[in-house]
């Protein structure tokens, strides 16, 4: 693991960069103008760009709200959601079947996309975990923690439900306080400790990376993906063998920590940075 300032000292080792957005491109909120920057930095030496995100929203929802974080839609080749992985799967998995499935939907219901995430799909949406056939995660609850989906996690396990992961991070990053709160993909982590089955289709995920860069003649010896999750980021690139780069913006700030969780669970990344800029 190799210590850069910026993205310039590698810049004439890769031609494509797969970059997450979340604590590296953006707080939720607002474009880090070092990240706009460095977009438009790699676009002038045309690079090959491209967005993996786990995102549970559909690729078109995070590609129309680039412009408006600062960033240009024509600076990518492709932007890629877990969350469409997911309801792709979904859609081609259970459109034929005779009966619909009931589908118990886990989502922030003070948000609208939650409920524009279940167009198209064949389901029965129902409120009770006990009428559920399968369960679709997509964003946590509003104001509980990870322990308290344990007794809905319960019911779910006794009847052998699958859960769907639209989201398979741990945690992120909060625009408003810089804290890290946890997403279903720490729920479903939980589950997946209890014997539960879980479907990711995002990071760290071959697939996503497959999805993304299919428009290409992809040379993975010169691709680097930039993300600052050592557990999605740093382990899709080792899973789709091409070298990362870990940003210490994000959700791993301590370099002490960061360290430790490298040697514990042996997930190494390329390069460390401070924040992704030139």
């Amino acid at each position: 693991m190799k210590t850069i300032k910026s993205i310039k000292e590698i810049i004439n080792n890769y031609d494509n960069f797969i970059i997450d957005q979340w604590g590296v491109m953006h707080d939720g909120t607002f474009g880090y103008d070092h990240a706009i920057d460095a977009i438009n930095y790699l676009n002038s030496y045309n690079k090959n760009l491209f967005i993996i995100s786990n995102s549970s929203k559909r690729s078109k929802s995070s590609i129309d709200r680039l412009p408006k974080l600062g960033f240009k839609k024509s600076s990518f080749i492709n932007t890629v959601t877990s969350g469409e992985m997911i309801w792709q799967l979904l859609k081609i998995k259970f459109t034929e079947e005779n009966t619909k499935k009931n589908c118990f939907h886990i989502y922030d219901v003070s948000k609208q996309d939650g409920l524009d995430f279940r167009e198209g799909l064949n389901f029965n949406f129902v409120d009770k975990i006990e009428e559920a056939d399968l369960i679709l995660a997509c964003t946590q609850l509003v104001n509980l923690q990870p322990v308290d989906y344990i007794p809905l996690l319960e019911v779910a396990f006794k009847k052998n439900i699958t859960i769907y992961c639209a989201n398979p991070d741990f945690e992120t990053v909060e625009s408003n306080s810089k804290n890290n709160v946890f997403c279903v993909g720490a729920i479903s982590e939980i589950y997946k400790k209890m014997g539960g089955n879980v479907i990711i289709k995002g990071k760290p995920d071959v697939s996503i990376y497959n999805e993304t860069t299919n428009r290409i003649n992809l040379e993975k010896k010169r691709t680097v993906a930039i993300g600052d999750s050592l557990f999605h980021d740093i382990q899709g690139a080792n899973n789709f063998e091409i070298d990362s780069i870990l940003v210490k913006s994000g959700i791993h700030k301590d370099y002490t920590k960061i360290n430790n969780l490298i040697k514990n669970h042996q997930i190494t990344p390329s390069y460390i940075i401070d924040k992704f800029t030139i």
